[in-house]
């Protein structure tokens, strides 16, 4: 994701940009909140929009680094494709009732600790 949004001045009075990185961060992390607070079988309103939000955050990032202009190298993008594409079609499984919403939070928390460098 591409966007680049300018936080509140501080309290010493200078602009801090958020980068790129930071608003997927964030993204994710609200929608990874929504599935870890809602019932694992997605038996509720709440857990079926949680899912629905998690596949269409992977589908956007999946648009977004199949974009020409994205310049994270081919390993990596095809990588994170194929965790777009596993998120995707488990999420599909899980409004079926087929499975829980457990690997679907699995693989945000494993996104966001990259994010944050916390993986090689």
């Amino acid at each position: 994701m591409n966007a680049v949004t300018p936080l509140p001045q501080t309290g010493y009075g200078a602009n801090a940009v958020r980068t790129a990185r930071d608003a997927e961060y964030d993204v994710i992390s609200r929608v990874t909140r929504l599935l870890r607070q809602s019932d694992r079988e997605c038996r509720s309103a709440e857990a079926i929009m949680a899912v629905h939000k998690n596949n269409e955050l992977w589908t956007l990032l999946a648009t977004d680094l199949a974009a020409p202009g994205n310049r994270l190298s081919d390993e990596l993008k095809a990588g994170l494709l194929s965790l777009a594409a596993f998120s995707i079609r488990h999420g599909h499984r899980v409004l079926a009732g087929e499975v829980s919403t457990d690997a679907l939070i699995e693989v945000n928390m494993s996104i966001l600790k990259g994010l944050r460098g916390e993986v090689q």
